[in-house]
């Protein structure tokens, strides 16, 4: 089990050092194939520095580059987080009645229609993931259509059936904002002209990610539409705090050790969906003894930190 933590690392790092690792590991606690859990807390701390830092070296693309890579990504997840239930079930052929939001029959049925809901030819969900499994292997030309389907559908929700709403029906606590609906087109076209500037400005130089970052996805989708956790409930909602600030405290940690700035797009994208969510929406911050104003001014404050993080690095490095 230790190697399992050692894909914490980049493959260089990996290499380099990885049987080291190990053999420390095996010193230091002989007989045991998980060390405890502070020290896995350390090696995936390392792990993050490592590869913020080997992104950081990495000089085959702009760094503002690999950045609008980075927060189109971020978006096109934000985008799929509250469809993972509807998803699941009409891929696995799944009716979940009683669990349904909007859809009733969730299954490969063009024209499902369940009791008191509309026709639809397709979840809504689909568009999202197409567009995140485009962007993990650095193919925006595929994500560019995809995302200007999900601004069309957004357009017309109230007169086209095509795709479904279904995960978005309800009031209640979505991460670190008010709800973000599929109609909300701040989302969507943001990740559409992020999409196109990747796709205009030499796509080739793109990194291409493994489909092993799937993986998690996969297991959220699982965990949303094998145990019936719609995107309303405490306990989805709970994951996606958790996940939204692990997020935004991974990209600081990256900052202030590489000085880079890369980082602060993606957080930047994220910040302007989700404040543009709390003073849009109509629907209400559900959580206890947390007011709204308090979380938009924690999201306003992210930015201007992460860049006087990543500016003080660069100061110290340049006094060494």
């Amino acid at each position: 089990m230790n190697r399992l933590l050692l894909a914490a690392y980049p493959r260089a790092h990996r290499d380099a050092y990885g049987e080291e690792l190990l053999a420390c590991l095996a010193e230091v606690y002989p007989g045991r194939s998980w060390p405890p859990p502070r020290e896995v807390l350390a090696m995936l701390r390392g792990g993050i520095t490592a590869r913020a830092r080997a992104a950081a070296d990495d000089r085959s693309r702009p760094w503002w580059l690999d950045g609008i890579h980075l927060a189109a990504l971020a978006l096109a997840l934000l985008a799929l987080v509250p469809y993972l239930q509807d998803v699941w079930d009409w891929a696995l052929r799944i009716d979940p009645s009683d669990h349904a939001i909007g859809f009733h029959a969730a299954g490969w049925y063009p024209w499902a229609q369940g009791p008191g809901t509309s026709t639809r030819m397709l979840p809504y969900g689909l568009l999202p993931l197409a567009a995140v499994i485009a962007l993990l292997r650095g193919k925006p030309w595929i994500a560019l259509p995809v995302s200007a389907a999900m601004v069309w559908s957004g357009a017309t929700l109230s007169s086209s059936t095509f795709f479904g709403t279904e995960g978005v029906v309800g009031t209640g606590y979505y991460g670190l904002a008010a709800p973000v609906l599929s109609g909300d087109l701040v989302l969507s076209v943001s990740l559409l002209a992020a999409c196109a500037v990747l796709a205009v400005l030499r796509p080739g130089r793109l990194r291409r990610r493994s489909y092993c970052l799937l993986v998690p996805v996969a297991l959220a989708m699982f965990l949303a539409g094998g145990l019936h956790i719609f995107s309303y409930d405490p306990a989805f909602q709970r994951g996606q705090l958790v996940l939204e600030a692990a997020a935004l405290a991974a990209a600081w940690w990256a900052t202030t050790t590489t000085g880079d700035f890369r980082w602060a797009i993606p957080v930047a994208a994220f910040v302007i969906v989700r404040v543009h969510a709390i003073l849009t929406q109509a629907l209400p911050l559900d959580l206890r003894h947390v007011r709204e104003e308090s979380v938009l001014l924690a999201l306003l404050a992210t930015l201007p930190v992460l860049l006087l993080a990543a500016r003080h690095t660069r100061n110290n490095a340049r006094l060494r």
